[in-house]
């Protein structure tokens, strides 16, 4: 995370001390770098210059409105699974025809609002979201335009709980059922099929799982224009995997290369618009989480620093074991302890980090890196804890774009029982 270095000792977002950031928003806090953001987005985008390429972003990863906004104004396109992300997209300034609609379950209301806004593609998972799809346009008078994802059955080589392209995961149709399926969907009055999606998994760290998707669909699409229904896009998904704890992915640049080489070598690969849908490759290490030590405390056989965020903020390390690199707001020169970080959640797996060594008191900050994707929105309001401020610092300028949630905005939509008797 190059936008977070230490300059006399305190630990900086871009040029705002992140102490500064404490005092005046408190913590915990989310902290995202408007710079990070860009240049991630840009890479891809510059890569895919002078190709028929749609890069999207997918807002499962963080869906704050100020990040959407920044990334539209870039050109960026949206991959959307509810109606709730599509309608940030909308009060950011987003443009639907630029949206891609992926998801397993997809409600009628989903489906009505997207095709109402115009949403450039639905990414459809099974023939029974045909029916309904075909059904509900025709109900509107609209064609709707399809992508059917398939699972190509590639092993993206991830932690089972983000691996999505194997034939046991819930996405997708089944490979040697997609021909049937896009025959199906030719025959329906009220779609239009527009082209095959895939997406294998997240967190990739090379670049051989996704050219086999890419023959996987190569071979799928030269079927099914032999069965005389024409495609017009390939869309590969996303799941290029950032640095948590020292992996290497291939640049974004080498990734985009690779496919637009791959497809280049088929006869019908220079026919087909490409799309893409990435997330934690453009978000992830562009934001961090802010929290602050409440205790230092001793066992027998552990050191624990008690912060003030817990596991209701950033729940991948209970959920996936994952690793978050923590590092110091302001640097100390005592002798370092090995710590376990964890939060005030009654909850044994409340923790952030393990065996940690920090040279720390109670009272200092600390810094949790990688924490721009699947953190605040991945969060809960467990123990009934107030989600936490988000901030967008730009340069020497920090931007307040969520407020903290308060105790009593928590339980607004709740009703009391009437007066006994």
């Amino acid at each position: 995370m190059q936008w977070c270095q230490y300059r006399d000792g305190q630990l900086l977002a871009e040029d705002v001390p992140l102490a500064e950031l404490a005092a005046e928003f408190g913590t915990p806090t989310y902290v995202y770098s408007k710079a990070a953001i860009l240049a991630a987005y840009g890479e891809f985008a510059d890569a895919a210059r002078g190709h028929d390429t749609l890069v999207c972003y997918a807002l499962k990863a963080n869906a704050n409105l100020a990040v959407i906004e920044l990334l539209a104004r870039a050109g960026a396109g949206f991959d959307i699974v509810s109606i709730g992300e599509l309608m940030r997209v909308q009060a950011a300034g987003g443009d639907p025809a630029k949206v891609v609609f992926s998801g397993v379950g997809k409600s009628k209301a989903d489906i009505r609002a997207a095709l109402a806004a115009g949403v450039r593609c639905f990414n459809v998972e099974s023939e029974a979201e045909l029916r309904r799809i075909d059904a509900i346009a025709g109900e509107m008078g609209r064609r709707a335009p399809v992508s059917l994802r398939v699972n190509p059955d590639v092993d993206a080589g991830t932690h089972p709980y983000i691996s999505t392209g194997l034939r046991e995961n819930k996405f997708g149709i089944a490979h040697e059922r997609a021909l049937a399926a896009f025959q199906f969907a030719a025959s329906l009055e009220h779609l239009d099929v527009q082209g095959i999606d895939c997406h294998i998994g997240s967190q990739i760290t090379e670049i051989a799982p996704f050219l086999a998707a890419v023959d996987k669909l190569l071979e799928l699409a030269t079927r099914v224009e032999a069965a005389g229904i024409a495609l017009s896009h390939l869309d590969f998904g996303g799941g290029l995997g950032i640095d948590y704890q020292g992996e290497v992915p291939p640049s974004r640049r080498a990734l985009l290369e690779a496919v637009f080489e791959r497809l280049a070598a088929h006869p019908l690969g220079r026919r087909y618009a490409v799309m893409f849908e990435f997330g934690r490759a453009i978000v992830g290490n562009a934001g961090l989480l802010l929290t602050r030590i409440e205790y230092l405390k001793s066992t027998p056989v552990k050191q624990f620093a008690i912060v003030d965020a817990a596991m209701n903020d950033l729940l991948r390390p209970a959920l996936y074991d994952a690793w978050h690199a923590v590092r110091p707001v302001v640097r100390r020169a005592e002798e370092p302890v090995v710590y376990d970080v964890v939060g005030p959640v009654c909850e044994s797996g409340d923790w952030l980090a393990r065996e940690r060594s920090l040279s720390v008191v109670v009272g200092d900050l600390l810094a949790i890196e990688s924490a721009g994707a699947y953190a605040m929105v991945m969060s809960s309001n467990y123990n009934a804890r107030p989600r936490a401020a988000e901030v967008l610092v730009d340069g020497d300028r920090a931007l307040l774009v969520r407020e903290r949630e308060t105790p009593e905005s928590l339980y607004a939509l709740e009703r009391r029982l009437p007066p006994p008797g």
